[in-house]
């Protein structure tokens, strides 16, 4: 992307190992044996599948801003709201009493944050232009 700031070659490394962690953990979580799952304690299955799904998009999105490509805009804005929609989604299933981890609240912050982070650093949401 003509212009592309100085840190998204870093961001993109991280994020990439980001997707890679999140898929050998969710993967384990999802198809390793009863000591993994009951690791997992009262993961939410939802979220669960949905963060192990998304670790394919984190890399999609890490390749994409590594390579400078004006899709990591969008790969970015999609990732960070469909992320946050997932969060609320697991805040109302938690507030009407679904067993959940405390640990997941930490991590959907820091899954919506670190990719709402990217996204907003890059520029406008889909559909919209700069200033």
């Amino acid at each position: 992307m003509p212009g592309m700031p100085r840190w998204h070659r870093p961001v993109a490394a991280i994020a990439a190992l980001f997707g890679l962690a999140t898929l050998v953990s969710g993967g384990r979580a999802l198809f390793g044996g009863d000591a993994a799952r009951a690791a997992v304690g009262d993961a939410v299955p939802l979220v669960l599948w949905f963060n192990f799904a998304m670790g394919a998009a984190y890399l999609a999105g890490a390749a994409a801003l590594f390579a400078g490509s004006p899709l990591a805009r969008g790969i970015a804005w999609t990732i960070g709201l469909a992320t946050a929609a997932v969060f609320a989604v697991f805040i109302g299933l938690a507030l009407t009493g679904t067993p959940f981890e405390w640990r997941t609240v930490g991590a959907m912050v820091l899954r919506s944050g670190f990719w709402l982070g990217i996204a907003l650093a890059l520029g406008p949401g889909p559909g919209r232009r700069a200033g």
